[in-house]
C-alpha cells in the first residue's frame, strides 16, 4: 500500500462534523477507516460511499484496545489519525464521576492510546498527520461543564506532547471549533444569543473544519498547533 491510497482514520464519524469532513475525503478520492458506536443513517452513507465503517466504544480501556486490534487487520498504514469523537454529557449531582469518567475516556484515553499504538501505522506513510478536534471552550473555562472543558483541554495538551514526541515523522495538531452547527430544536432565541458571541455572528457548517483539516493535511511546517476556530469570540 502507497502513502497515497492509505486511508485516514476519522472517529466518530456517524453524524454532523465527523461525518461531513469522512464524506469530503471520499469525494475527494482518499480512502477512509472511520468509526461509530451508534447506527446512524450516516454510518450506511459512508458505507456507500466506500469507507470501512469500525464499530468502536470508546468508553473504556478494554473497548478502546479492542478497537485497534479490529482496525490493525483492515490496514497496517495510515495517511492521518483525525481524533473527532466526542462526548457531551450532563454533569448531574451524584453522578459527576461517572460523567467525568465517560468524557476522559472519550477526549483523552482514547486519543492516547491509539495515538501510541498506532504510531507504526502512520510511520509507513510520508506525511503522516495526527489531528485532534477540542473545543474552543477551553480558552477560558466553563462553570456549567467542567469535565467537558477539562477533558478537551487535557486533549490540547496530548497535541503538544505527542507533536514532541513523533516529529519529525509525524506532525501532531488540533483545531478548536466554537459553534459550528445549531440542532433542529434550538429556538430563536438561543440562536441569536449564540450567534451573537463571536465577532463574525455566522454559522458556519462543517466545512469549515474540513478546510482546517486540509491546511494541516498539506502543510509541511505545522506540527504543536491548535487552530482557533471560532469566528472571533476572543475579540467580542
Amino acid at each position: 500500500m502507497s502513502s497515497a491510497t492509505a486511508p485516514i482514520l476519522i472517529t466518530g464519524a456517524a453524524q454532523r462534523v465527523g461525518l461531513h469532513c469522512a464524506r469530503r475525503m471520499l469525494e475527494d478520492g482518499q480512502p477512509v477507516i472511520a468509526t461509530y458506536r451508534t447506527e446512524r443513517p450516516g454510518v450506511q452513507v459512508l458505507r456507500d460511499l466506500g469507507a470501512t465503517m469500525l464499530f468502536a466504544d470508546f468508553s473504556s480501556e478494554a473497548g478502546i484496545l479492542a478497537f485497534i486490534d479490529q482496525l490493525k487487520q483492515h490496514t497496517n498504514q495510515l495517511r492521518a489519525i483525525v481524533h473527532n469523537a466526542s462526548a457531551w454529557l450532563a454533569e448531574t449531582p451524584g453522578d459527576e464521576a461517572a460523567a467525568f469518567s465517560a468524557m476522559f475516556g472519550v477526549h483523552m484515553l482514547a486519543p492516547y492510546l491509539i495515538n501510541l499504538h498506532c504510531a507504526d501505522l502512520l510511520q509507513r506513510s510520508v506525511p503522516a498527520d495526527i489531528v485532534h478536534i477540542s473545543d474552543d471552550v477551553t480558552r477560558k473555562g466553563s462553570s456549567k461543564h467542567i469535565a467537558y472543558c477539562a477533558t478537551k483541554a487535557g486533549l490540547e495538551s496530548l497535541t503538544l506532547s505527542f507533536a514532541a514526541k513523533y516529529a519529525p515523522a509525524i506532525k501532531v495538531n488540533g483545531i478548536a471549533p466554537a459553534l459550528l452547527l445549531f440542532n433542529p430544536a434550538d429556538d430563536a432565541t438561543y440562536r441569536a444569543k449564540a450567534l451573537a458571541k463571536s465577532a463574525l455572528g455566522i454559522e458556519p457548517g462543517s466545512e469549515v473544519i474540513y478546510q482546517s483539516l486540509r491546511y494541516l493535511l498539506d502543510n509541511p511546517y505545522v506540527t504543536g498547533t491548535t487552530l482557533s476556530l471560532n469566528g472571533g469570540r476572543h475579540i467580542k
